[in-house]
């Protein structure tokens, strides 16, 4: 499977079902184990390791290409071994980070290796597509590629899922540490569920929380709850920086965190020995990127192009409203390798095709009608009128944002400057919509 094709079965892997939590029991949801005095401990387990399976089997790409193996022939048994075979499968997985083992590991080992068994088959299906780009983007930060199995307990390998506090994508970014590490994120994108360039802002990330502790275990930690966290457990333990010695004064989902990640390095290097069969994958059909610079609804592609539309959503993860912002900036939309010349083709018809009710007010320009009512057309040019009038006692001049114009465009024609326009207007960012009216003094 070559680079262009992996990049491709990434973004396909994407489809509009977003995974929940099973509502199952709280056995599904905690681990109890053993403390240093011998008393049951209680600790949560990963929100990723209570997905649905067949919420993650509902994605298009699992659909389209992931198949169960029916030529395996493994039992579907979950063999037992001894402790020591577990400490020696561990010391053996090729990394440089710490892969200890405790009772705590174990626990996590066997609900992998147990009840999870089935959604690790699907894993291993998906990491087919995903696991290059991880490794790619861990590579360019110099990063351990152990930690490419971070997705696993973030997100089961789902790029769409949400977590109950808003985590969003492969990586589980929170708005403000995802905007922090360039991802855009507004009403109409959401970079977090793009796989390539979540996994490069994961990468950064991890590589700054690097240069905070010094140890991959706390990285892990604070990559789960946030740096914050970590120091006050430092703080709290007199200044221990090891993750076990801080561990009693972590949060409960944190301190099964660090285990899962451990878990989960050895479930998908030793999920043979486990009778675990990898779901079969198979090669996505190629696509190819074309770049607009006007607005355009998915839906306006797929009717007019013929494409299936959940095809296009699976292409363009990070379009929330099915809405390509391109009036804004050019922005990029991916389509199957054999529709590109026809949607070239047929550009101007896919624009047209329904835009006042696929697009509402991302519209350019508002077409009247001929049926429209006297009334209606005679009280807009009064409003006009009086507008006009307004303006021109008042010394101020509107015009209406077409579609395509920017800040500084308009500025030089009218012989002012962006930095006044924006305070004139009360404008933030650079952004302006079409349709909409612009004060130009």
């Amino acid at each position: 499977m070559n680079k262009k094709t992996i990049i491709i079965a990434a973004m396909l892997f994407v489809g509009n079902s977003v995974v929940q939590a099973q509502t199952g029991n709280d056995t599904d949801k905690e681990i109890t184990v053993k403390d240093q005095k011998g008393n049951d401990e209680v600790i949560e387990v990963p929100e990723a390791m209570s997905y649905d399976l067949d919420s993650l089997m509902n994605l298009y790409m699992s659909k389209t290409y992931l198949n169960d193996d029916n030529d395996c022939n493994m039992k579907d048994v979950n063999p037992v071994f001894e402790k020591d075979v577990y400490i020696d499968r561990l010391s053996r997985i090729p990394a440089i980070m710490e892969m200890p083992y405790n009772d705590v590991v174990q626990k996590f080992i066997d609900r992998y290796s147990g009840r999870l068994r089935h959604s690790v088959s699907y894993m291993l299906g998906a990491s087919n597509f995903y696991m290059p780009i991880f490794e790619e983007a861990l590579e360019a930060y110099g990063l351990p590629l152990e930690l490419k199995y971070l997705p696993i307990i973030e997100s089961a390998l789902n790029p769409n899922a949400v977590s109950r506090v808003g985590a969003t994508g492969l990586w589980q970014f929170m708005l403000a540490t995802g905007k922090r590490y360039g991802l855009q994120v507004n009403t109409l994108v959401d970079e977090r569920r793009d796989p390539i360039k979540s996994s490069y802002a994961a990468a950064h990330y991890l590589s700054d929380l690097y240069k905070i502790f010094g140890d991959w275990n706390l990285v892990i930690a604070a990559y789960n709850c946030g740096p914050s966290q970590i120091n006050k457990a430092i703080h709290r333990s007199k200044g221990e920086k090891d993750y076990w010695k801080i561990y009693p004064y972590l949060p409960k989902e944190t301190r099964g965190y660090v285990p899962a990640f451990i878990a989960a390095n050895y479930i998908m290097t030793y999920y043979c020995e486990h009778n675990i069969c990898p779901m079969t994958t198979r090669l996505p059909d190629k696509a190819d990127t074309v770049m607009v610079s006007r607005n355009v609804h998915l839906q306006q592609i797929a009717d007019v192009c013929n494409i299936d539309m959940e095809q296009l959503r699976a292409l363009n993860p990070l379009y929330r409203k099915d809405i390509v912002p391109g009036a804004t900036e050019k922005a990029y939309i991916r389509l199957p390798q054999t529709d590109v010349g026809k949607f070239i083709d047929l550009e101007d018809s896919v624009y047209n095709y329904k835009a006042d009710i696929l697009l509402g007010g991302k519209r350019a320009v508002v077409e009247v009608s001929e049926d429209n009512v006297s009334s209606t057309r005679s009280s807009s040019v009064k409003s006009r009128r009086s507008r006009s009038s307004r303006s021109r006692t008042s010394g101020a001049k509107t015009i209406t944002i077409k579609s395509g114009m920017t800040l500084s465009e308009i500025a030089k024609k009218h012989g002012t400057t962006v930095t006044k326009l924006k305070k004139l207007n009360g404008i933030k960012g650079t952004s302006i919509r079409a349709g909409k009216k612009l004060r130009v003094r």
